[in-house]
């Protein structure tokens, strides 16, 4: 992930004066890169006391808010890094459910109860929510169903039933938070 740091104070006087910068890094090395984008935007600016960074552009599969804590989401970069794919859904439906991501990261994606349907590499052309209730009955989840009665088992109005509980938080994912 690239990120464009900025130095708030020459941004408010007129000046664009920034580093892009790729994380994740060594705290050392990204203390130095912010103290030389701070000491560029006073010279440029003439002015001293610059203090206050911020993230003005992004580049990667990470969309960062402007003010967020740059060392946190350091921390993150590097965390996310050894995630496996099906953790990275996690958090992102966590993140989607309205859970703080360094938190999550903090806590332990562990520690979050979450199941996740990853239906992206299906070529059916069912709906999402079919697919699940698809799995789900073949799953026995509904109770054991004679071989004779599966094509009786009404998968659109369960598909329809499962969307209270099933978030579509990316194309062909679904994830709900279990209790």
């Amino acid at each position: 992930m690239r990120v464009f740091i900025t130095d708030l104070q020459a941004y408010n006087e007129g000046h664009l004066v920034g580093k892009w910068t790729t994380l994740p890094m060594s705290k050392l090395k990204l203390q130095r890169i912010i103290h030389d984008v701070l000491a560029e935007g006073e010279a440029i600016s003439g002015t001293r006391g610059h203090e206050e960074i911020f993230i003005s552009d992004s580049e990667g599969d990470i969309t960062p808010n402007a003010h967020d804590p740059l060392f946190e989401l350091n921390k993150y970069v590097m965390a996310i890094q050894d995630l496996s794919e099906h953790d990275l859904l996690k958090l992102n439906f966590l993140q989607q459910e309205g859970f703080n991501k360094y938190e999550v990261l903090e806590n332990g994606i562990d520690s979050y109860e979450v199941e996740i349907y990853d239906y992206r590499g299906t070529q059916s052309l069912s709906d999402t929510y079919e697919l699940l209730a698809e799995d789900l009955t073949e799953d026995g989840v509904f109770g054991f169903i004679p071989p004779p009665l599966q094509s009786y088992i009404d998968t659109t109005a369960i598909a329809r039933d499962l969307q209270f509980e099933y978030t579509e938080f990316e194309p062909r994912v679904l994830g709900r938070i279990l209790s």
